[in-house]
């Protein structure tokens, strides 16, 4: 029988893996990469999510690298918003092409039914060559295109078709303006891969969020059908279980965490990766705190304590707002509040006034 894991065990391999039991030295492009990419349907937290990982991180790293072309914002894992390099891209972006068309056929099928598929791609590669257009510029060019049918149905799935990136100042910290499109060749100055294996995806995976059952590189990637791939990598994978019985994977020579290191209080953005990213989440955190944080669309920001979500953070009128789901002791406290001074600091603007007193409240 494999090894079995404990879930402290797992748990402390994710957060040596993540980055998230000692702040890395790594650079911001170094860091993107070995992720295999940040979520970021919020603008900010990308920002966020790197600043709790890296020693020295500064906001002006990661705008450099979109403003240089180096990292891209695109819809990816999941058909969600996700910050990539320029080189993850070109091999991701055809690799979960299933992903985008099911997600289209789901939502717009309907309404596109008829419509030749190489029409709208020809239409969206033309509309959105040289500078581009916004989503509604968009609309309005593919309406004039294909009379009679709905603009949103219309937009989704050229979107869906035509691999394109949003630019900067799309995705850059504070930036809550209109969302450019542009042609994702014309961008990154590149072809898109033309037979990246997924393999290779999947070992990285591994890498960074392994142990893992099937369904969790399934959950992470929003692809299906993956048992047969994994099965043929297994004489080059580490297998384990979980408590539960599950089968999970790993790299042979990946180091597994230890259950008794402690664990720093980290604070994680909106939609952080480390929530997102396995089918079966409790090795971070509990399924009753997991519906606390994930409520249909969104996913709250959270923090950890002794490497577990421990409850949700919020800022408002430059005061960081802690609220924990069960009560800190006087250590964790201490910690905690320590912590979200660092946050703050981090959040507000250099020109912005820091209140006089308060501006950490731990609720409860």
């Amino acid at each position: 029988m494999p090894p079995q894991l404990s879930v402290r065990t797992l748990n402390r391999t994710y957060l040596q893996r993540q980055l998230l039991l000692h702040r890395s030295p790594l650079s911001a492009l170094s860091a993107v990469e070995r992720l295999v990419g940040l979520q970021a349907q919020e603008p900010d937290s990308p920002y966020v999510s790197l600043w709790a990982r890296l020693a020295g991180f500064r906001h002006a790293d990661l705008t450099a690298l979109l403003h240089g072309r180096d990292v891209v914002r695109a819809k990816l894992h999941r058909n969600t918003q996700h910050l990539v390099t320029a080189g993850d891209f070109g091999r991701l972006r055809p690799l979960l092409e299933p992903v985008l068309k099911k997600a289209r056929q789901g939502a717009f099928g309907r309404a596109i039914a008829g419509l030749d598929p190489s029409e709208l791609t020809a239409a969206g590669r033309e509309f959105m060559a040289g500078d581009g257009l916004t989503r509604p510029q968009l609309a309005r060019r593919l309406a004039e295109r294909f009379p009679g049918r709905d603009r949103q149905a219309l937009v989704y799935a050229t979107q869906s078709l035509v691999a394109h990136v949003h630019p900067p100042p799309s995705g850059t910290w504070g930036d809550r303006g209109a969302t450019p499109i542009v042609l994702a060749e014309e961008w990154i100055g590149r072809p898109l891969e033309t037979a990246p294996r997924i393999e290779d995806v999947i070992t990285r995976y591994l890498a960074v969020y392994g142990p893992a059952s099937v369904m969790d590189v399934q959950a992470w990637s929003g692809l299906t059908r993956l048992r047969a791939v994994l099965d043929g990598m297994r004489s080059a994978l580490r297998t384990y279980q979980d408590g539960s019985g599950r089968e999970l994977f790993d790299l042979p020579d990946a180091a597994l965490g230890d259950p008794d290191e402690p664990a720093p209080v980290r604070f994680l953005p909106a939609f952080d990766n480390l929530i997102l990213s396995h089918a079966d989440r409790t090795r971070v955190i509990g399924d009753e705190d997991r519906a606390r944080v994930i409520t249909g669309s969104e996913v709250r920001p959270t923090f950890l304590v002794d490497g577990f979500v421990r409850g949700t953070w919020s800022l408002r009128d430059s005061t960081l707002r802690v609220r924990p789901y069960r009560a800190l002791n006087p250590d964790e406290a201490e910690r905690t509040g320590a912590e979200a001074e660092r946050l703050l600091a981090f959040l507000l603007p250099p020109s912005a006034a820091r209140p006089v007193g308060g501006a950490v409240v731990i609720e409860g």
